[in-house]
């Protein structure tokens, strides 16, 4: 499929283009950031080019470094603004890694103590 036609109906590029609504955060010329709708903590924040690429695959490091940097000003206006003092900023890439969403993303995840989540894997070995 063309790449045009991916776009079209990423739901990430309608946002992007304004055909979608969304509770922005943060943007710039080429990153946005945006509530998740299915949040697993208060302030789980999606942090996406503007561009659509499918993954980490085939987004360019420059494209990458933008996405990075904005995850360090969001986090710092949390910790800021909340008090929030941790984060995780988690990524899928492909069906294997349950990627859900086809436009690269990162999940910035502020992160309380005793907040009860749990994102780190586990070795098979140690799971009983």
């Amino acid at each position: 499929m063309e790449e045009s036609r991916l776009a079209e109906r990423c739901v990430f590029c309608q946002i992007i283009e304004g055909r979608s609504p969304a509770s922005k955060v943060y943007e710039d010329e080429h990153v946005l950031a945006l509530l998740d709708v299915n949040p697993v903590a208060e302030h789980h924040t999606l942090i996406i080019p503007k561009r659509h690429y499918r993954d980490l695959y085939e987004i360019p490091g420059e494209e990458l470094s933008r996405l990075i940097v904005a995850a360090k000003k969001i986090s710092m206006r949390y910790k800021t603004d909340y008090g929030i003092k941790g984060v995780n900023i988690l990524h899928a890439s492909g069906v294997d890694a349950q990627q859900s969403i086809f436009h690269f993303h990162l999940h910035l995840i502020p992160r309380k103590k005793d907040d009860g989540l749990d994102h780190f894997i586990i070795p098979k070995e140690m799971i009983i």
